[in-house]
């Protein structure tokens, strides 16, 4: 017995040295420009939505043009937006009500085909969960809700401790691991079988649709599918008040293999994948693509 669980695990070990992760290109963008931060990648890997270091606006780089459209110059409007399987464009905005001083959120959609934002959710106060379906968009506010369509496939969001999980228009909510503080920037795998998401104490951590947990990545923040088996990551430290540390990495899905795809000291982070591309930027705003190949 002792013989076959070393067999096993030399075995396992070997897999994991032989494994070689290889940059093939790297690509700085908007240099000269402007600071660029909260990249997202559409999925076919040719846009990159951005906005500046308050999430204040939004704007969207075409990387086969190097054209900039500005899609809102409203406040928050940079910091959650996510690109729909159409290819629009869904985010948030709030502001502060004059007469009763409370934050107002809306929800936004702009139409890549007639280069407009429409208001697809009314303002409301409190939170507003933006979803990225695997076939559809919703929004989900205290008040109000907004969906493109009753079944939008697989669709998950967090608050507070629980991971809200939507499949076919039936929603149930998981508390797969403990975590007092919260958890953030929950995702669904490619193929629409794995979710993945921030849970604060603990790290990343990787679930099944029904919020069993297959695997926990590490205490590493920020995580975005590269593909239905790899996750990208930010790795960050900081000393209470400023950041010390911060880097790219690559994670397998399953929690067998790391990866630094770059140095703790690049104070790189904020990560994005998409069409087989990374993008990511660093503590003074700026952004680099890159591609990778992994053997």
């Amino acid at each position: 017995m002792k013989r076959t669980l070393l067999l096993l695990l030399g075995a396992w070990v070997l897999t994991g040295w032989a494994q070689q992760v290889t940059v093939t290109s790297s690509t700085p963008l908007l240099r000269g420009v402007e600071p660029a931060f909260y990249p997202t990648l559409n999925a076919s890997g040719d846009r990159l939505l951005y906005s500046d270091a308050d999430a204040h606006g939004l704007k969207m780089l075409d990387l086969s043009t190097q054209t900039i459209t500005t899609i809102s110059d409203l406040s928050g409007a940079g910091y959650d937006a996510k690109w729909s399987n159409d290819g629009d464009v869904y985010y948030i905005t709030s502001k502060v009500d004059e007469l009763s001083r409370l934050v107002l959120r809306t929800g936004m959609r702009y139409d890549m085909a007639r280069h407009t934002s429409d208001v697809v959710l009314e303002a409301q106060h409190g939170a507003v969960h933006l979803e990225a379906g695997t076939r559809g968009m919703a929004m989900n506010g205290e008040k109000h809700n907004f969906a493109t369509a009753p079944n939008r496939g697989v669709s998950v969001y967090t608050t507070g401790s629980q991971l809200v999980v939507n499949i076919d228009g039936k929603e149930n909510r998981y508390t797969p691991v403990e975590s007092y503080a919260g958890y953030l920037w929950a995702s669904v795998s490619p193929k629409g079988d794995k979710i993945a998401f921030f849970a604060a104490g603990k790290g990343i951590v990787v679930t099944d649709l029904q919020g069993k947990v297959l695997a926990q990545l590490g205490n590493y923040e920020m995580p975005c599918w590269y593909n239905n088996d790899y996750l990208v990551a930010q790795n960050a430290s900081d000393d209470g008040y400023q950041y010390t540390s911060s880097q790219i990495l690559l994670l397998k899905a399953d929690g067998t293999f790391r990866h630094e795809l770059t140095p703790k000291t690049s104070m790189t982070m904020q990560p994005t994948c998409g069409g087989g591309k990374i993008a990511y930027t660093t503590i003074d705003g700026n952004i680099t693509l890159i591609t990778i190949d992994i053997n």
